[in-house]
């Protein structure tokens, strides 16, 4: 497992060891002692989802704020997402930066979303199944999120803005500037 760095401070890339032969291939998807030695970062999810998504649809940007506050470790299992994180930790060198990849089955690659961040995803292939491994428990209460088209932020979600699909949620979340978060 390699660990590399994003733009965004203590946001990272996990890309795997792949072992292949005739058979098809096998790696290590996450290892949690790995992980905290490399980034020294706790890496103990209690809580695993899964979504699947059509062409165009955009989920975000969100997050968990306080107590019930959520790090995210995300990959796409089927299909093509492209994903994002933004900082908004109000103390970070990076507040107020985003930083995306292209997650796909092929290579492998997950984004680790740490505490405070928001989070979203928009979907380039006809479908996509996406997976997230949360570290605390999903409480309503406790959502905070940012519009996914704030010009302070301007996200570039690889999709034609006509193409986007949004929750009715969605469409009416807060600005940035507005700091719901």
């Amino acid at each position: 497992m390699k660990i590399k760095e994003t733009s965004l401070k203590d946001c990272y890339i996990i890309e795997p060891t792949i072992f292949e032969d005739e058979r098809g291939y096998f790696f290590e998807k996450f290892n949690e002692k790995k992980f905290e030695e490399l980034t020294g970062m706790n890496g103990h999810f209690v809580q695993d989802n899964i979504s699947k998504s059509s062409y165009g649809v955009l989920r975000g940007v969100h997050l968990q704020k306080g107590e019930h506050a959520q790090a995210k470790l995300v990959s796409c299992l089927e299909g093509r997402v492209f994903d994002v994180a933004v900082d908004l930790r109000k103390d970070s060198a990076t507040f107020g930066e985003w930083f995306g990849v292209e997650l796909t089955p092929e290579n492998k690659l997950q984004l680790y979303v740490p505490r405070g961040f928001g989070h979203g995803f928009s979907v380039l292939s006809e479908t996509a199944i996406f997976s997230y491994k949360c570290d605390n428990f999903y409480n309503k209460d406790s959502e905070g999120s940012v519009i996914w088209n704030d010009p302070d932020l301007n996200i570039d979600w690889k999709l034609p803005v006509e193409a986007i699909i949004l929750s009715e949620k969605d469409k009416l979340l807060p600005k940035f500037s507005e700091r719901n978060f």
